[in-house]
């Protein structure tokens, strides 16, 4: 047997419809026309009849159906079980299937051609109460498919509302996602720019410790300035992992197409053989553009100094509103041994990390093919495209972003 679990509340439902019904039953009680061979002993009877009715009640949510009928049956005899039955035929329409409800419907209302076919013979006091018992379950009925019909709408505006909190929270898992996965591009453009610097001039070092005086300082102050805005980029990148912020509301400015000249001034200090055409004059793109132009010449550069060291690099940034922004960052094949293919490879072949196409000299890493992965993944971001291939014995990125009037 199934176990119903009621609350405070399903009790105290329960419990006023069972007064609900003994109430309605005493109300009405005199206006019931009582058979004189009957007389008083029927109604003793009735009430006996009617207060076991109005007690069946408490099983109404256990089972509704099977009191139903059975208060039916019973109420087409006896006054005091309309209270009851109403009660009844109520709750089978709130809560049960419509296929019940109509079973017990029909069973109500089957005697009702036979009755409205003898109206005209019955006494006018026992067809006003038959007429009136029939209305009423009517009403019943009708108030407990209300009830049902309700009750659903409830629940679904409910479910409705449960599956917006739950589609709000997909939405900002994925905003936690992107902001994570931007900042992971962060870290790697502006690590990544920082550290190479430290591996190059740590491997020329390395390569020659008879360097002049004066060659050595420089390294090392470049190296002693690389690390110390590495760490403080570290910071910043752990600050904004802690604060759940990304990378926009970081606090630090973001790069610009502007800054530029800064980038490739800190490359040619760091001994970058570097070409700079652009950016255009002007107007200045959409901050999104514009950054993410940055980020492309800047993981170019980084590229170069890891895979092809020493080599020439051309950067040209062009365009305008309405034409859009191309970046193009060019490396011929890098001077020196360092030229010489690997273990037999083509003199153009891509190498690990999708940058110029050389080996690495002396303190370059490598990359693991994330680095122009990102960028592409940046150019799509901002509505634009991306390509990086071998060209001429060396490298080219080359990147189209929008740019509207």
């Amino acid at each position: 047997m199934r176990r119903i679990h009621r609350t405070g509340r399903d009790r105290a439902a329960d419990l006023g419809l069972v007064l609900l019904a003994a109430c309605f039953a005493a109300v009405s009680s005199q206006s019931v026309p009582v058979p004189e061979d009957l007389g008083q002993g029927w109604r003793t009877a009735d009430q006996v009849v009617g207060g076991l009715g109005c007690a069946a009640l408490l099983l109404r949510r256990r089972w509704p159906v099977p009191l139903a009928v059975a208060l039916i049956l019973a109420g087409s005899q006896a006054h005091y079980m309309t209270g009851p039955a109403m009660v009844a035929v109520f709750t089978v329409a709130a809560t049960r299937p419509w296929r019940a409800t109509a079973w017990v419907a029909a069973l109500v209302f089957v005697p009702l051609p036979l009755f409205l076919w003898q109206l005209p013979d019955l006494p006018e006091d026992r067809a006003g109460s038959a007429l009136t018992y029939f209305a009423l379950i009517a009403g019943a009925i009708g108030w407990g498919l209300f009830r049902r019909s309700r009750g659903q709408l409830i629940a679904s505006l409910r479910a409705r509302a449960e599956l917006a909190e739950a589609d709000a929270q997909s939405r900002a898992e994925r905003a936690r996602m992107e902001a994570r996965e931007e900042i992971a591009r962060e870290m790697h453009d502006v690590l990544g720019h920082r550290l190479t610097l430290l591996s190059v001039h740590a491997g020329a070092l390395e390569f020659n410790p008879g360097a002049p005086r004066e060659e050595i300082e420089r390294a090392a102050g470049v190296m002693r300035e690389s690390a110390r805005l590495a760490l403080r980029d570290l910071r910043e990148v752990i600050g904004v992992l802690r604060s759940g912020t990304g990378p926009e509301e970081a606090g630090r400015p973001q790069p610009e197409l502007a800054d530029l000249d800064r980038l490739v001034a800190e490359a040619r200090a760091a001994g970058g053989r570097i070409e700079l055409t652009g950016p255009p004059a002007g107007a200045a793109p959409p901050v999104l553009v514009g950054r993410t132009a940055y980020r492309i010449v800047q993981e170019a550069l980084t590229n170069v100094r890891r895979h092809a060291p020493g080599a020439a690099v051309a950067v040209r940034v062009a365009g305008g509103p309405g034409d859009g922004l191309t970046v193009d960052v060019r490396n011929a094949r890098p001077p020196g041994p360092d030229a010489a293919p690997a273990d037999g490879a083509p003199a153009d072949a891509a190498p690990a990390d999708g940058g110029p196409g050389t080996r690495a000299g002396p303190g370059a890493g490598s990359g693991g093919g994330q680095g122009l992965i990102g960028l592409a993944e940046r150019a799509r971001l901002a509505g634009g495209e991306l390509t990086a291939l071998p060209a001429d014995g060396g490298f080219r990125v080359h990147a189209w972003l929008p740019w509207q009037r």
